[in-house]
């Protein structure tokens, strides 16, 4: 189960796939491939558990002679463990026990048996005393965790971790959490955490065994740009070597960014219908499509009325590249929920910024909170009084 630099969780990997086969939108041939695909991950792994839940579900179909000689094959390679455990804890040493178990556990998470691969790693980490070794068994679980997107067990796994560098631990496993982090972050709409743990791990990221260098700058890219202000999405981003020495092999996300960043935004729009296909069939981005649809657009609309204090709604539309009409639509939906500061003049077909005074802003706050205040400090006076 250990991986190579530069490959990813085949456990992970085999996830992808079956996100797409059961995907509406991937076309009847692709899943035919998929689905032949996923078969022979699950025969080759005897990955009975996972098997048959796939075959109630109606993903593969169900064959019982298959199961039955998976199941002899997982009971037999259980009693070649459980030997070696016994054998280790009579004639061998604290470290071979461990390895033991590791094995043990590492097996259940190769067949897809998610409570045993969780019970068996309690074990080994009840054996195992160099931080280092339980920050691995915790990479582990993380990894099934994502397999299953069991956000509560991955949460908790990060706490876990966190309390763990407390007692120890190296920076080459703490650059690693942050892009589990990260995940984890993004996966759970929370974009602008995710961005800025996916930045701080650019220069150092080792992770490949949840997903390929070109797919962490996909994201670190989709996450920065809703979450960073103009001024850091140049010095952090659009400027970063990283960043410009993979960006160019991602379909439609060189020009997604830097015709933003020029404001190009006829050009931003061809780029992102292209995009959005990618982020539809991402497995941790496909929650947030409509999310994410909305949040872009609120920012390229916010950067091009910023320019202005008044603009015609056909000027804007021409920009874009798209109709008066839709220009209209779209902005008054932004609008109403509160998400662009301007108003429409229909009648004159002019746009007008009113933005938010931040001081004013702030002013107001602090009277109301002071008046707040007040009025708890007389209602204590009166019972004081009493």
């Amino acid at each position: 189960m250990e991986n190579e630099e530069g490959t990813q969780q085949p456990h992970l990997v085999l996830a992808n796939k079956l996100f797409l086969l059961r995907h509406p939108d991937v076309h009847d041939i692709e899943k035919v491939r998929l689905k032949d695909e996923v078969f022979s991950a699950v025969k080759s792994d005897d990955m009975a558990p996972l098997y048959e839940t796939l075959a109630a579900d109606s993903v593969l179909e169900r064959d019982q002679g298959l199961l039955d000689s998976m199941r002899v094959k997982i009971d037999e390679e259980i009693k070649k463990l459980d030997e070696k455990i016994a054998d280790a804890e009579l004639n061998l040493g604290e470290s071979e026990v461990r390895e033991a178990h590791l094995a043990k556990a590492l097996y259940f998470i190769q067949i897809g048996d998610k409570e045993k691969a969780l019970e068996q790693l309690k074990v080994t980490e009840s054996k195992t005393v160099a931080v280092g070794q339980k920050m691995d068994l915790v990479f582990y679980t993380l990894q099934l965790g994502f397999f299953y997107m069991d956000f509560d067990l991955i949460s908790k796994s990060i706490d876990k971790a966190k309390s763990l560098f407390e007692e120890g631990g190296d920076w080459e496993r703490k650059n690693r959490l942050k892009v589990y982090e990260g995940l984890y972050c993004m996966s759970t709409r929370n974009f602008k955490k995710a961005a800025d743990l996916f930045l701080d791990s650019i220069s150092t990221f080792t992770t490949y065994e949840i997903f390929p260098y070109d797919t962490f700058i996909f994201y670190t890219v989709l996450t920065s740009i809703i979450s960073l202000d103009r001024v850091s999405l140049k010095q952090k981003v659009t400027d970063a070597p990283e960043i410009l020495t993979i960006i160019g092999k991602i379909p439609y996300l060189s020009e997604f960014l830097n015709s933003l960043y020029d404001c190009q935004y006829k050009s931003f729009f061809m780029a992102f219908a292209g995009l959005t296909e990618q982020i539809k069939l991402d497995r941790y981005l496909h929650p947030h499509f409509r999310y994410y649809m909305r949040e872009i657009r609120t920012v390229v609309y916010s950067q091009f009325l910023e320019s202005y204090k008044s603009v015609t709604i056909e000027a804007m539309a021409r920009a874009f590249g798209v109709t008066v009409e839709f220009i209209d639509l779209e902005l008054s939906r932004f609008i109403a929920a509160g998400k662009l500061h301007c108003k429409i003049d229909k009648v004159a077909g002019v746009l007008e910024t009113n933005r938010p005074d931040a001081k004013n802003a702030l002013y107001q706050a602090t009277i109301k909170q002071g008046d707040f205040l007040l009025n708890r400090i007389q209602k204590l006076s009166r019972v004081i009084d009493l």
